[in-house]
């Protein structure tokens, strides 16, 4: 059989921002058939208000990854259009990615209330800053933890000395 380069077609969400002028990248779906689209962080709020106008009301999640040592940073949103009487809502997967040096990405707070808490998740396990969020401080580890632990170049201390743990 010949190697043959498929071209993926553009789904359904990736088109309609399209011919709405938003720019963002294609990713194609991932392993549950789910589109993905890569959005620039400056490009971030105004796409996810206009996916909101389109119907995608929940953020079911929202995470972040690291690419390995040296490589970017990735802030991620899982988006569900949420109505009655659907058996399979639409989704969508929307990624930021940003460099590991600076990583700032603006705050979907003010579109989904539910990052509030998973952009504190982000924030403290990789550093991604959310402009704009209105508590953005660390939500799983002490206030004076250095580092950010998910990181795959994240060296953990030998030793942390709990204070007024007695």
């Amino acid at each position: 059989m010949a190697n043959e380069s498929q071209i993926v077609e553009a789904g359904k969400i990736s088109r309609w921002l399209t011919e709405n002028g938003f720019e963002h990248e294609f990713l194609g779906p991932d392993h549950l058939g789910v589109e993905m689209i890569k959005v620039p962080p400056e490009f971030l709020i105004p796409i996810s208000t206009a996916l909101y106008a389109y119907g995608f009301n929940y953020l079911q999640c929202q995470g972040g990854y690291d690419q390995g040592p040296g490589e970017q940073l990735v802030s991620f949103y899982h988006l569900i259009k949420v109505s009655d009487n659907a058996d399979r809502p639409e989704e969508v997967r929307v990624k930021v990615f940003l460099p590991r040096e600076n990583p700032v990405v603006p705050s979907v707070y003010w579109i989904w209330k539910t990052a509030d808490w998973q952009e504190r998740e982000s924030y403290d396990m990789y550093g991604i800053v959310y402009e704009g969020h209105p508590n953005l401080k660390r939500i799983l580890m002490p206030e004076d933890w250095v580092g950010w632990p998910l990181r795959k170049d994240y060296i953990s201390p030998e030793f942390y000395e709990l204070q007024d743990a007695y």
